[in-house]
């Protein structure tokens, strides 16, 4: 591993072991097992490193999932499919780091951007599979799937932080939506007739009926 890695590595793990406040230039050295002085070297403060382990980061898990995102055929499949990112990026510490970044971000602004870049990232393969899963669904054109995406992210990002001080209402928070999943895909079951009627009374509802 070369030494920038090495550093981002470091700043990633510095952040969920010790937290925002204690990630210092000696203390991310100590990690990435590399002299201090290379952290301004390769990044010139500790914030900019930060900044780029941020996205670094992301972009790593975010190709890590693409595959099976891909794979997703279904609102119900990407409501499982949360529950199992979930699990994973708690047991792996991510949403420790996520939650320092957040909380790092008020007094960091440098951090800001980078750290809407990381969740932006996930919101994009979001929005692809709301285009295609909505396709051809009564939902279809109702909602903006690029809305909707960032309302998916910012949903599961909260409830991955809620969980930490109220496990057992998270749990119910997951199940609730994976009960709105399956209403949704019962909907999409429905007859060509019933499916008809749904559509023209959910446009109607949202002020896009059509003649």
């Amino acid at each position: 591993m070369e030494t920038r890695e090495k550093l981002l590595a470091g700043a990633l793990r510095t952040l969920v072991e010790q937290g925002i406040t204690k990630t210092s230039a000696r203390a991310i050295a100590a990690t990435a097992g590399v002299n201090q002085a290379l952290v301004f070297y390769h990044f010139g403060s500790v914030d900019e490193l930060l900044a780029e382990a941020c996205r670094y980061g992301a972009e790593q898990r975010v190709a890590r999932h693409r595959e099976r995102l891909a794979a997703v055929g279904s609102l119900t499949e990407l409501l499982a499919f949360g529950r199992t990112l979930h699990e994973e990026e708690r047991a792996a510490g991510h949403v420790a780091f996520l939650g320092q970044l957040l909380a790092g971000a008020q007094a960091h602004p440098r951090l800001v951007p980078a750290t809407a870049a990381g969740l932006d990232l996930w919101i994009t393969e979001i929005e692809r599979v709301l285009v295609r899963v909505l396709a051809g669904t009564p939902f279809a054109g109702l909602t903006d799937p690029a809305a909707l995406a960032r309302a998916v992210g910012a949903s599961f990002v909260g409830l991955e932080l809620y969980e930490g001080v109220d496990p057992e209402g998270a749990e119910a928070a997951f199940t609730a939506l994976e009960q709105l999943g399956a209403l949704m895909a019962a909907v999409e079951e429905l007859n060509p007739v019933a499916r008809k009627a749904v559509t023209y009374t959910l446009r109607r509802q949202s002020g896009r009926t059509r003649p």
